[in-house]
């Protein structure tokens, strides 16, 4: 027997459909068993699909999965389920809230843009960690079809978290990101201390002169796909990236550092992260994105009943 499951397409980080990174949504996650959301994720497609759950601890619970995993965190997912919510009227006129996730709980914050449906989304993301990769320069430039001589030796290739692991990868240039050529299967044998990490090459070429950074993000072969268009975790931790490897960042009430990031014109998907970088009292360093989205459509999908739950 199968039954129907209605998945609610959203494009993150843009608001023109069908730019940006598409994520699904299941706005009913509790009617779904952990196997049952692994199989819709799978028949999505979408690097993630998030699935709205009660929580105990905070507004909402939001669990994200990929079409081979369930993962800590999502930002692009997060942004659109948290459009969803606004703009279907199930927040009503709340613009702060907290969200439950694997990575910790997360406050939200919400302004409205230019138009009734157009709202600027904020989440903050779990301090920043950085651990040294160990590895050769040489085949990880390989793997993603560069040459070694492509990586800006000037930057430290590092593993980067801001909630989810992924390996920061500096290239000169931007013409070197229309070469990249991902080799997703090469990845574990490569990141020998995080074999399940993702890899995020960038630059400070951008298309975009209002931009600071460039980049492309190969996903790990566990997850079930190749590359993730727009992604705000890793944009969130490419922004401490930057104030620790390029420049100080001051306090919140100073500025602190805001960046723009651009990813995915190389596959035609053209969007923008802000990194908003600070650091409060006792000097611990805040960390959080900004973004937009828009609703493209629906999809139905056929699951199949009986799966076991897995929790």
């Amino acid at each position: 027997m199968s039954r129907k499951v209605t998945v609610h397409h959203y494009d993150a980080f843009s608001r023109t459909p069908n730019k940006g990174n598409p994520a699904g949504l299941v706005l009913d996650g509790e009617a779904f068993t952990e196997a049952e959301m692994l199989d819709i994720a799978a028949q999505v497609g979408f690097n993630e699909t998030s699935f709205l759950v009660r929580s105990e601890v905070a507004d909402w619970r939001i669990r994200y999965f990929t079409p081979g995993h369930e993962m800590n965190l999502c930002g692009h997912a997060t942004m659109a389920t948290i459009y969803a919510l606004k703009t279907r009227g199930l927040i009503g006129d709340r613009e702060e809230l907290t969200i439950e996730t694997k990575a910790g709980v997360l406050p939200i914050r919400l302004e409205q843009g230019a138009g009734e449906d157009d709202w600027w989304i904020t989440m903050k993301q779990a301090p920043p960690q950085f651990v040294p990769f160990g590895g050769s320069p040489a085949e990880l430039a390989g793997a993603i079809g560069l040459e070694e001589a492509d990586l800006d030796k000037a930057l430290p290739i590092v593993y980067g978290s801001t909630g989810i692991w992924t390996l920061l990868v500096p290239v000169r240039t931007l013409e070197a990101f229309r070469r990249m050529k991902p080799g997703n299967a090469r990845f574990p044998g490569l990141l020998t201390e995080m074999p399940r990490a993702s890899l995020h090459p960038f630059c400070l070429e951008t298309y975009d002169p209002s931009a600071q950074m460039h980049a492309r993000h190969f996903s790990s072969p566990y997850s079930g796909t190749v590359e993730d268009p727009v992604t705000g975790t890793a944009s969130g931790v490419m922004g401490a990236y930057y104030a620790t490897y390029l420049g100080a960042v001051t306090g919140a009430d100073e500025g602190g550092l805001q960046l723009l990031i651009e990813q995915g014109q190389e596959i035609g998907r053209d969007g923008r992260v802000q990194a908003l970088v600070a650091r409060d009292a006792e000097g611990r360093m805040d960390v959080r994105i900004r973004g937009q989205a828009v609703y493209v459509g629906d999809l139905e999908i056929s699951l199949k009943t009986g799966q076991d739950k897995v929790d």
